[in-house]
């Protein structure tokens, strides 16, 4: 057995569409990227079609699009909210919640006021279900209203409200913008033989009108032309600029391709999270590791899977954890004892030891600021691997199968499905900072490139021969 933690579209089969890149957006930087519209095909009709996968923290408001000084799509509470106008020309808030961190979610907004029933004036659509049941304060926009999501010289912002506010941390994919019509979620993406809501190509089937944009951030560039990250191919040259954002911010992450990430629903208090989930922060609180805790979105029982953690500063303790971990609770139950012995499995310490439940091992010799670990889980024999900066501890060799030369010691078998990747800053009082590079999109800059055998992936080292970057097309093959 193998998985994505979370629900919908938390993997998808491969479909002969295949969606190569996104972008990442770090919450707390404020990343964005912006334009002006110009004279529109139609003001009072457009259509936003976005995938997107959240990250940052539960709880804060999220913008999805920002458009000058009012209106705006944002997630707040877990639910979609859009403004027009700053609620004067219309408010409506719908009731599914958007709690799946590790799921890749498909958003339309179909917009048409000059509509006479005022139901018909905006649709919305989640991984192609049109939303109908909404939540309280929903009052539908005035018919004719022109609002500035498609108003001639407003500026607009996707991932934030105004470029300095709500930003919306994670992931953005296949961003199509349409001035002058109001299509539904059909258009964009259709259902596979699981009844899984998945991309479809659409660039063709499609009329963009003046204003539209189509975002598929095939480019790493950071200037607004072709060749920048915010590149339009709709075939107008409507590019758009970046906003603290960066060529690392390119990301192989997608709807037909994804990747694990850390997890924000399963977290300690005091933990942070931020670069699309893949930068940790610890805790500061003396004698309670619970608090700084944090684990991964991806499950598996079988297989070879590689990763990669970069120390920034400070210590901490990372491997991985049982699925189905009974009695303990990350945010809770003491780290490393008690409750969690033998669920967390060949944990690595900073200063080169590995855990077992409460059994503790010397392994390698402890890694510096800036060092970059590899983790190579080989679940078929039952062993863990750790490598400094591209070479192995205690001469391991990952490649060894059922000898497990070099193996860190005290990995349990007493578990059929693990969750990766699990980081604590162990019960200090300084925090710990760690950069994840799980294969999608990585923290930390990656200098030399090295790919998994299938393709997947972009790491500083290359994965052992029969390693695989943790994402979705390698779960349906090798999980």
């Amino acid at each position: 057995m193998a998985f994505l933690v979370g629900g919908a579209n938390s993997s998808a089969a491969d479909t002969g569409y295949d969606v190569e890149n996104s972008c990442r957006f770090d919450e707390a930087s404020d990343a964005s990227l912006g334009g002006t519209f110009g004279t529109p095909t139609e003001a009072k009709a457009f259509t936003l079609s976005m995938w997107f996968k959240r990250a940052g923290m539960m709880g804060t408001i999220q913008a999805l699009l920002g458009c000058g000084p009012y209106e705006a799509i944002i997630i707040q509470n877990e639910k979609m909210t859009i403004f027009w106008d700053n609620v004067s020309a219309g408010r409506i808030n719908w009731a599914p919640l958007l709690r799946d961190h590790s799921a890749w979610y498909h958003f339309v907004i179909a917009q048409d006021t000059a509509q006479g029933t005022d139901t018909n004036r905006v649709k919305f659509y989640l991984n192609g279900t049109q939303i109908t049941t909404l939540g309280g304060y929903t009052s539908w926009p005035a018919q004719d209203v022109v609002g500035g999501f498609n108003e001639d010289g407003q500026a607009f912002y996707i991932s934030t409200y105004n470029a300095s506010g709500w930003a919306a941390g994670g992931y953005c994919a296949e961003v199509a913008f349409i001035d002058g019509l109001q299509y539904a979620a059909s258009n964009f993406g259709e259902r596979n033989d699981d009844g899984i809501w998945i991309p479809k190509e659409f660039k063709d089937d499609v009329t963009f009108g003046n204003n539209g944009f189509y975002l598929e951030f095939k480019q790493s560039g950071v200037d607004t032309d072709a060749s920048g990250l915010g590149a339009d191919t709709s075939g107008n040259d409507n590019h758009l600029a970046l906003s603290n954002l960066a060529a690392t911010d390119q990301s192989t992450d997608t709807p037909t391709n994804n990747f694990a990430t850390l997890n924000p629903l399963d977290i300690g208090s005091e933990v942070t999270l931020s670069e699309g989930n893949c930068k940790y922060t610890g805790g500061t609180t003396v004698g309670q590791g619970e608090l700084q805790m944090c684990g991964g979105t991806f499950g598996v029982s079988k297989g070879k899977w590689y990763y990669e953690v970069k120390k920034i500063s400070n210590g901490a303790i990372f491997g991985i954890y049982a699925a189905d971990h009974v009695g303990a609770n990350i945010g809770f139950d003491t780290f490393g004892s008690g409750p969690w012995n033998n669920l967390m499995n060949g944990l690595y310490d900073y200063n080169g030891n590995v855990y077992g439940g409460s059994v503790n091992s010397a392994y390698g010799s402890g890694i510096d600021d800036d060092d970059i670990v590899g983790v190579a889980l080989d679940l078929d024999n039952g062993a863990i691997y750790y490598s400094d900066n591209g070479t192995f501890m205690d001469s391991g060799d990952p490649t060894s199968g059922a000898s497990k030369t070099g193996a860190a010691p005290n990995f349990s078998t007493s578990v059929d499905t693990w969750i990766l990747p699990l980081i604590s800053d162990g019960s200090s009082g300084v925090a710990g900072v760690y950069e994840f590079n799980l294969g999608g999109c990585s923290a930390f800059t990656v200098s030399s490139g090295n790919s998994d055998a299938n393709g997947y992936g972009n790491f500083e080292f290359a994965p052992p021969s029969g390693y695989y970057a943790p994402c979705t097309k390698n779960l349906a093959e090798f999980g």
